[in-house]
């Protein structure tokens, strides 16, 4: 990883070949500005949505994404799923503002590598890219620091929770889509329900798991794998 086979030129520098995934241009700007300095790695292209990432980290062959997980549309753990698919060999570097440990897990569980808070996307970001290409993984200091004693361990070998045997495949469905950060109505577009019965769901939901913040819900939906990341982004 890092640079193309055949390039000419014994003494050239191999330059891994980022892709930036972000909605907002100003971020994008910034992104690419800042890599572009580096002298072993470079910017080859950059999408605002999650079908323009598939098609652009296709094209262009990207070693390393860089992705903003919070999308507008709540769709970027299924953004990294997709891009896992399509590109195998990416390394995916998630760019987050969120202080849950649901999210850092869930962008751990669909096959990101490295996590950097968008408030720290200078020297951390660029220790993120070399770490990655190097095969290992990076997470910001921060987030080690909210992590604290929490595990990380595979789902698999966490117990599963008694309280999923409450839930029906439909509060399931709605529960996913919730921790995903979708809108209540974007999950009602989804599932072919109105508004209010989604907020009935949620409601339901939350009084039956105990809960009072979406952050508990979050880690729950989680830990019991109700997380689903192949859907149509909306």
């Amino acid at each position: 990883m890092g640079g193309r086979a055949g390039d000419p030129g014994m003494g050239r520098v191999m330059k891994s070949r980022v892709f930036i995934v972000a909605d907002h241009g100003v971020l994008r700007g910034g992104l690419r500005a800042l890599v572009d300095m580096q002298a072993d790695m470079e910017v080859v292209g950059e999408a605002g949505n999650r079908l323009e990432a598939e098609m652009g980290i296709k094209k262009t062959e990207a070693d390393i994404a860089l992705m903003d997980i919070s999308t507008p549309d709540g769709g970027g753990l299924a953004t990294i799923a997709a891009v896992r698919q399509i590109r195998p060999k990416a390394r995916i570097i998630v760019l987050t503002v969120h202080e849950e440990l649901g999210y850092i897990r869930a962008a751990q569980g669909v096959g990101a590598v490295g996590y950097v808070v968008k408030t720290a996307v200078d020297t951390e970001l660029l220790a993120a890219i070399r770490a990655v290409v190097q095969g290992r993984s990076f997470m910001d200091v921060s987030i080690c620091t909210e992590l604290g004693g929490h595990s990380m361990q595979p789902k698999s070998e966490r117990a599963a929770d008694p309280r999923t045997a409450q839930l029906s495949e439909r509060e399931r469905q709605v529960m996913g889509r919730v921790a995903e950060g979708y809108t209540n109505g974007q999950i009602a577009e989804q599932l072919g329900l109105g508004v209010k019965s989604i907020e009935t769901y949620r409601s339901r939901l939350m009084e039956k798991l105990g809960m009072t913040r979406r952050s508990e819900l979050v880690r729950f939906a989680l830990d019991c794998g109700i997380f689903a990341t192949d859907r149509p982004t909306p």
